[in-house]
């Protein structure tokens, strides 16, 4: 299969210019640092070229892909499997069980490994695929190798790779050095497209002043006041996370958490009502500041003031995207000062004295308990909720099936007939469980 059967699959019609540049280093066989921010397609840009080379006579893995999250190695393994080549991929990550990892291994034979360090390590260590075979090595987020805990781990994974032939190596931000572990050779090509995107020409920042040092309040009336834009709240722990999130919620105001500590289906689903526009707001660690396809954030909330520029970066690098606008707001109590980094004249924003009401979606999520291994397809459930359900085409929005069950977006006035509608029928001749997600 060529780059134009895939682009077609993917219905892309025209690469970019970072992504053409990408191809044409990778050709070359030297290794490649790529530098482009978040959003602009650095995925595709490698997997392209990626899939392309891949080697009908080759038996094993040809390919390891290093990713930091779970969220990006199962972003990266999708991209992969929507290219509809002959070739298999799998995503590893901890949450759940290796050995049915490994199963899958044995099963699928596949071609390209995604995953994060720690579970590649257990994979390795247990000698789970045969290492001789790989060829490639791309590391996503590069910049985390300088972070002391992936370090180790990337390390140890690069040491137990013996035949990798090109690297590619890829950040939204430019670190200053690259670890020697890597292995990039001198020659190695470098792809900087940062520069020709200025997102501060895109960025409004605002600092907003809270009267207290516990700031829920303030951010409460801000939330109100932006109203129904998805909008990410970063604090720094995962129990300040919980603990936002349940004062929103205790005041009616509709969000949901993304952190470490959360269970895979559990950060899978509160990503999935942000993206589709069915929970406005999103508490988060920095774990959501990176790696994660999340289209069209207008504004980024500092509830806690992130623990260097580099953080500040990435989390901004969610909104002001590509081509698209966005603004960020930094609060503070009285006790607090902006960063060194940030600019002494940062305006201020001025809260309404009367708080609007907590914005309400036009959307909700419903869960449905059956998925590709089912043989349901979203036609499968798009018919099921216009035929049963008495949806019509508008009020259905985005639809996701995954392996074992999917997410439809309705409009959340209709939710309630269809669910009762619903009750009961059979979807393709199965028994389902049909409800809102919660």
């Amino acid at each position: 299969m060529n780059t134009q059967d895939i682009l077609q699959r993917l219905g892309i019609s025209q690469l970019t210019p970072m992504q053409e540049a990408t191809a044409r280093a990778y050709a070359t066989g030297r290794d490649i640092v790529l530098l482009s921010p978040t959003g602009s397609g650095k995925t595709l840009a490698y997997l392209l070229p990626l899939a392309t080379s891949l080697r009908d006579d080759a038996d094993g893995v040809q390919a390891v892909i290093l990713t930091p999250s779970r969220e990006l190695a199962l972003q990266t393994e999708q991209v992969f499997k929507g290219m509809g080549t002959p070739f298999k991929a799998l995503s590893c990550y901890g949450g759940r069980p290796a050995m049915d990892e490994h199963r899958a291994m044995n099963s699928l034979k596949p071609a390209v490994i995604v995953g994060t360090p720690g579970r590649l390590n257990d994979h390795l260590r247990k000698q789970n695929f045969d290492t001789r075979s790989v060829r490639l090595l791309v590391i996503d987020e590069f910049d985390k190798c300088l972070e002391l805990g992936f370090r180790n781990e990337m390390e140890q994974v690069v040491s137990q790779l013996p035949a990798i032939g090109q690297r590619i190596l890829l950040s939204a931000t430019d670190a200053p050095g690259i670890p020697a572990f890597t292995g990039l050779r001198d020659n190695a090509v470098r792809l900087d497209f940062l520069v020709h995107v200025p997102a501060g020409e895109r960025l409004r920042l605002h600092q907003v002043c809270s009267p207290e040092k516990d700031k829920l309040h303030t951010l409460y009336r801000l939330l109100c006041t932006l109203g129904e834009g998805r909008t990410l709240v970063f604090v720094n722990y995962r129990e300040s996370a919980e603990r936002v999130a349940g004062y929103l919620l205790a005041n009616k105001l509709p969000c949901d958490t993304f952190h470490g500590g959360m269970e895979q289906p559990d950060r899978e689903r509160a990503l999935y009502k942000f993206r589709n526009g069915t929970c406005p707001v999103l508490v988060a660690t920095d774990l959501a500041s990176r790696g994660l396809d999340i289209a069209e954030v207008d504004n980024v909330v500092h509830y806690h003031l992130p623990v260097d520029e580099e953080a500040y970066t990435h989390r901004n690098g969610r909104t002001a995207r590509w081509t698209a606008h966005g603004s960020a707001y930094l609060l503070l109590h009285t006790e607090e000062q902006l960063p060194a980094y940030l600019p002494a004249d940062t305006p201020q924003l001025g809260l309404p004295e009367q708080t609007p009401p907590p914005p309400r979606p036009l959307w909700t999520t419903l869960y449905i308990g059956k998925g590709k291994k089912d043989k349901v397809s979203k036609g499968d459930v798009v018919g099921f909720l216009c035929k049963q359900g008495g949806l019509a085409g508008t009020d259905i929005g985005q639809v996701d099936v995954k392996d074992r069950y999917a997410f439809a977006a309705v409009r959340r006035d209709k939710a309630r007939q269809a669910l009762s509608l619903i009750r009961g029928e059979k979807l393709k001749g199965m028994r389902t469980l049909v409800e809102e997600a919660k």
